[in-house]
């Protein structure tokens, strides 16, 4: 799909056209950075709002267990059989590949039909709790786009906790609790997502609707990102223009769709009764097939691009920003205080870009053809102005209207722009004229005209019959014109 708009400037009509990426975003398209317009001064860079496209997160994340060696294979050890927890003759052995479970298998590509999975040690210890600590981690702002879906191959456990870090994993605060009873496990009242509201969207909430007991068909667990965004932008997620203005005004909101790192604190295994089987321990596990996390790298609106290198996220900063999370503007540019950018207004936003410090903006370029720069507050710029030696342009870039680029001379030559009206290549002198310096035609004496191109008697108005007609220019060959039949139209020369 094609983008296009209009812009006044300077009474110039303007389109800008932009690519929209194919994949339809939970936060908007925001898929480019800039694009340049034309105006008086010639052509400048007009700044949009932009992201990176919302993606499978797993694919960059680093994951860890505590404890370390939670992990069911070493040693081996025989633990039941899913669907049947008196039949445990199923083995747990590390150094055998067909029966290992390491935790990378939670993010596999599996299909419909999951057959791997990452496990832990039976409960063989009990009654000492068994619990386990798994931390996802980026070393990187990530902003959610989805649903956190974690599907477990064993039944889903009686108690767990989502947390999530802002601070690369030094401190944490809770998303969501799950238990089979929320008040006797966390001493809350249960709640689902639907109970909230947009003004207590930010709530903790312990929910027991994904925590029944030890059952085949109840496998999967979720973190609602969408049902919160639908608070804002409709069940169906279609007035966005609601919730980009809740992410602008609300910097709460936005963090709470903001992490660095995940944890996922298995407290309890699934017992499916009131009471511990200690006869049976080996039926109680954790077992997860699959954990899904997609979202965007943060960028704070001046990226649209993240790039993953030496096992890193960064964004590749645009606005004359910098940083890891575009957070900062880059050196001379302190013109003003760095600001993210902004979802409003629709569909572009505001691009908040770093301008040049006042220290630096004389030495802004302008190839040597203008000693002031100025800051253009709607298009987000700098632009040199009064630009010399006929040059124009936003860094006075090009040539005049009616000048032309001296191809021997440099950018920040004083005769970059000359009066180019003939050359020996393309630009004859007619009628026996010669050119002199690439800058005017010498004509015979009954010639005239820039490029000799008239006869001197036509000035006197006393031309023969026949002498005031235009030879054709050296090089080019006389174009006949046959008269049209009638009732067609005329041919046309482009």
């Amino acid at each position: 799909m094609y983008l296009s708009r209009f812009l006044s400037i300077h009474a110039l009509w303007v389109t800008v056209s932009s690519v929209m990426q194919p994949y339809p975003l939970v936060w908007g398209h925001y898929d480019v950075c800039k694009t340049q317009i034309y105006t008086e001064e010639g052509k400048v860079w007009d700044y949009m709002a932009c992201q990176p496209e919302s993606t499978d997160m797993t694919k960059y994340l680093k994951v860890k267990l505590d404890p370390p060696d939670i992990t069911c294979g070493d040693p081996p050890e025989s633990f039941c059989a899913m669907g049947n927890p008196y039949m445990c003759n199923n083995e747990c052995d590390a150094s055998t590949p067909e029966l290992a479970h390491p935790p990378e298998l939670m993010f596999d590509f599996e299909g419909r039909h999951p057959s791997t999975f990452w496990q832990s040690a039976t409960w063989k210890e009990y009654p000492k709790p068994l619990q386990v600590n798994i931390t996802l981690s980026w070393s990187k702002t990530i902003e959610l786009t989805d649903n956190i879906v974690i599907t477990f191959e064993s039944g889903r456990p009686d108690q767990m906790i989502l947390e999530k870090s802002l601070d690369y994993g030094r401190t944490w605060q809770p998303y969501q609790y799950y238990a089979t009873d929320c008040l006797d496990a966390f001493h809350m009242d249960p709640k689902s997502v639907k109970d909230l509201s947009q003004h207590t969207v930010l709530e903790i909430i312990c929910t027991e609707e994904y925590s029944t007991g030890y059952t085949t068909n109840s496998k999967i667990i979720h973190f609602e990102i969408k049902d919160r965004f639908a608070f804002f932008a409709g069940p169906r997620l279609r007035n966005m223009a609601s919730l980009y203005g809740q992410l602008d005004t609300t910097k709460k909101l936005r963090d709470f769709f903001t992490v660095t790192d995940l944890r996922i604190r298995l407290l309890r295994p699934a017992v499916g009764e009131i009471f511990v089987d200690e006869l049976h321990l080996a039926r109680y596990f954790y077992a997860i097939s699959d954990i899904k996390v997609r979202g965007r790298c943060k960028c704070n609106l001046h990226a649209t691009v993240c790039v993953y290198d030496n096992s890193k996220l960064s964004c590749e900063c645009e606005h004359n920003t910098t940083g890891p999370d575009c957070g900062k503007c880059k050196k001379n540019y302190q013109g003003r205080p760095w600001s993210p950018g902004s979802y409003l207004p629709i569909p572009k936003g505001t691009a908040n870009t770093c301008i040049p410090s006042i220290s630096s903006i004389g030495n802004c370029e302008c190839f040597g053809h203008s000693n002031r720069c100025s800051y253009i507050d709607l298009l987000n710029t700098v632009i040199c102005v009064s630009c010399k030696h006929n040059t124009r342009g936003q860094h006075c870039e090009l040539c005049r209207l009616g000048f032309f680029r001296n191809a021997s001379a440099q950018l920040d030559d004083e005769n970059v722009c000359i009066a180019n009206v003939c050359d020996n290549e393309l630009l004859h002198c007619q009628n026996g004229g010669t050119c002199h310096n690439n800058a005017r035609c010498l004509c015979p004496a009954a010639y005239t005209g820039i490029l000799c191109e008239k006869p001197r008697c036509q000035e006197a108005g006393g031309c023969a019959s026949g002498a005031g007609q235009r030879a054709p220019p050296r090089g080019c060959p006389a174009l006949l014109l046959l008269p049209a039949p009638l009732g067609t139209a005329r041919p046309r020369l482009f």
